[in-house]
């Protein structure tokens, strides 16, 4: 049995990791994390939840500003936010990434109790517990005012209140309870990303599979146990989405918006970008079944390769799945591998491109103690059974010592990448003070990345769309943008960055509606609209 002291040293260790790990990063550096925290940053100010920009025309107003979080969702923003106010510091990242570090040292705990749990010992408690610390690739983004920290903490927590809800040897007067903790927690999940909502179907799923295959008692008995969990779980869910849904149907018309699933028709990421959106089952069939195939092959093999490096840490992945086959039975697991395997499928064949691209690396994050406890236990199945072939082995020392070798193997890791691709502040580049010593205060550019656009400079704006120059008027009048802006302009008469290509003719022969404006730097193009 592992102490109370040894809990309290743990959870120590774990907060003062995770404070570390989160202030590696210390700005945001790629478009997801310049939303949040700027729609945190306007809450916090007295704006309310709203945009300034438009990065994508899915599901876009007629006007800006916008009310965000029209595609994401908003709980990353929201806690972010809620770190600022505590600390009385507006706009300030250190104040916004507070509850970052307390939910990233909830999460290394939640591994501590999987590692107990699981493993019926001191040793698998602190291997899990470690190795979700030092969890290779994600490290670099526990900081980011993005969702990967929320999701981990919330997600972790469901799967485990949900694995509480089924498991057949714990006392059934705290099975309510349960029940309940895990519909709030899978709300919880869905207010940080949209595929949260997985979490509610894989409980729904969970409780008809006790219906349908436990028979330690009556048809009559699991049957009412079904009925009521599926009610009370969808009541707690729906309870705590309640005033998200009365937002968005006072603003949209809608409990949530439906524009999301066209990505499920995208024939390229960068169809995100369309304007008008125009994904649609005709576009993604309008070549036979060539694009449907070669968009989930693409899926398919850079979410193995997502899998194996950045969930299993490369070592550890046949150690998991190892883990996870011996132990397929145990009633505890059962939410996690159904929630595991509907992700990884929904993230391939679903929403290939936005799968690859980075939502099956954003939800994964719920699985990191999951896969951590999995590998340890895998760890030891394989030295059992070794030590029966190998009659000179300890297997209590082997596995003392190779599960430290594994901790050591991941912290190595952990730390080449931080030191070899940190991902640290970034101060704004010359070109944004240009921008704001040359245009008015309140002008709105068409750019590749507005949310940066506007940390740094405070321009509206809206994103350079997928399409030929002669959409840009219809854009610029309906949103009231004035420039165009070009980044990373190439000597042979390129742009680099996405949904862009359609746009490179402007380079070399500017429609009669665009005024080129000189600015001092060769790699960037700045034209006005004309009316």
């Amino acid at each position: 049995m592992i102490g109370i002291r040894e809990r309290l040293a743990f959870a120590i260790i774990a907060l003062v990791g995770a404070f570390f790990i989160i202030r590696l990063v210390t700005a945001p550096t790629y478009t997801d994390a310049y939303y949040h925290l700027n729609a945190a940053n306007r809450f916090v100010t007295g704006q309310g939840l709203t945009d300034p920009y438009l990065w994508t025309y899915i599901a876009a107003p007629d006007q800006l500003p916008v009310p965000s979080h029209l595609y994401w969702m908003p709980f990353t923003s929201l806690t972010a936010a809620l770190g600022m106010v505590l600390w009385n510091a507006p706009q300030n990242y250190a104040a916004a990434q507070s509850f970052l570090v307390l939910m990233l040292a909830g999460t290394v705990y939640i591994g501590f109790y999987l590692g107990e749990r699981l493993g019926q010992s001191r040793r698998h408690a602190w291997s899990v517990g470690l190795l979700t610390l030092f969890s290779g690739y994600f490290a670099r983004f526990w900081g980011a005012i993005d969702t990967f920290t929320p999701f981990a903490f919330v997600g972790a927590l469901a799967l485990l209140f949900l694995g509480f809800s089924v498991d057949e040897s714990l006392p059934r007067r705290r099975w309510l309870i349960w029940i309940i903790l895990s519909g709030v927690f899978a709300a919880l999940a869905h207010l940080t990303r949209a595929d949260g909502v997985l979490f509610l179907l894989v409980g729904w799923s969970v409780l008809i599979w006790s219906l349908l295959f436990h028979h330690q008692s009556s048809f009559k008995d699991r049957l009412f146990r079904c009925l009521v969990g599926i009610l009370v779980m969808t009541f707690a869910y729906l309870l705590t989405m309640t005033p998200w849904f009365i937002r968005n149907i006072n603003l949209v018309g809608s409990p949530l918006p439906v524009g999301g699933t066209q990505t499920i028709w995208f024939t390229s990421y960068d169809d995100i970008f369309n304007y008008p959106p125009d994904s649609s089952p005709a576009t993604l069939f309008a070549n036979g079944l060539t694009d449907f195939l070669a968009s989930r092959w693409l899926a398919l093999t850079n979410n193995l390769g997502t899998f194996i490096a950045v969930e299993g840490l490369i070592v550890m992945t046949p150690l998991m799945l190892i883990g996870l086959w011996r132990r397929r039975h145990q009633s505890f697991l059962r939410p996690f591998w159904i929630y595991a395997l509907g992700m990884h499928l929904a993230m391939t064949f679903v929403f290939p491109f936005p799968g690859y691209r980075g939502g099956l690396f954003h939800s994964a994050a719920a699985l990191v103690p999951w896969w951590a406890a999995l590998g340890i236990l895998g760890l030891d199945d394989v030295i059992e059974w070794v030590s029966k072939r190998r009659r000179r082995w300890n297997a209590r020392t082997a596995k003392q010592f190779f599960s430290g070798a594994l901790v050591l193997i991941a912290l190595a890791l952990t730390l080449a990448l931080n030191m070899a691709n940190p991902r640290a502040s970034s101060a704004p580049t010359a070109l944004y003070q240009i921008l704001k010593d040359q245009l008015p205060a309140d002008a709105r550019l068409m750019v590749n990345d507005p949310a940066q656009l506007y940390y740094f400079t405070g321009f509206q704006g809206v994103v350079l769309p997928n399409e030929e120059p002669d959409v840009i008027p219809e854009i610029a009048n309906r949103y009231g943008v004035r420039y165009l802006l070009l980044e990373q302009v190439s000597d042979d008469g390129t742009v680099s960055g996405a949904a862009t290509s359609k746009l490179w003719s402007i380079l070399t022969s500017p429609p009669d509606f665009l005024l080129p404006i000189p600015l001092p730097l060769s790699d960037v193009r700045l034209y006005e609209i004309l009316d």
